[in-house]
């Protein structure tokens, strides 16, 4: 089995992230007393839908890092990958915390850039480019 320490960090990192997101859901729903599906509380509202909006997009990104890393001999684009993927979605919560439109744009975008970068580099290794 291949050492992969690039992909573990940021798997671990997103671990721990996906728990600080899933935390404060569950403290609000306990709250309101609103304990099933989505909810009219914008505050609950914001909070699942960063928690969402994580899953949707962390899982394929780290796929995509793993798959890059074993692939690769140099560890720069891996690295690449998951910086532009933490930076995207700690931008991202703060935007939807903060309801600041462009701080969560810039995280979107950044995310993207992660997804983006995973596809030309694995596209890269499967024609003999990189």
């Amino acid at each position: 089995m291949p050492h992969l320490p690039i992909s573990s960090f940021f798997i671990a990192i997103f671990s721990v992230a996906l728990i600080g997101l899933s935390i404060p859901v569950s403290l609000r729903r306990v709250k309101i007393g609103d304990m099933i599906g989505d909810s009219p509380d914008q505050p609950l509202h914001r909070r699942i839908r960063a928690q969402g909006n994580f899953i949707e997009y962390v899982p394929l990104c780290l796929i995509g890092l793993v798959l890059t890393e074993a692939e690769t001999a140099s560890l720069w684009p891996a690295l690449s990958i998951g910086i532009a993927l933490v930076c995207g979605r700690v931008l991202h919560v703060i935007g939807m915390y903060g309801n600041d439109a462009p701080l969560r744009g810039l995280g979107m975008v950044l995310t993207y850039l992660s997804l983006v970068l995973t596809a030309l580099f694995l596209s890269g290794i499967m024609l003999g480019f990189v």
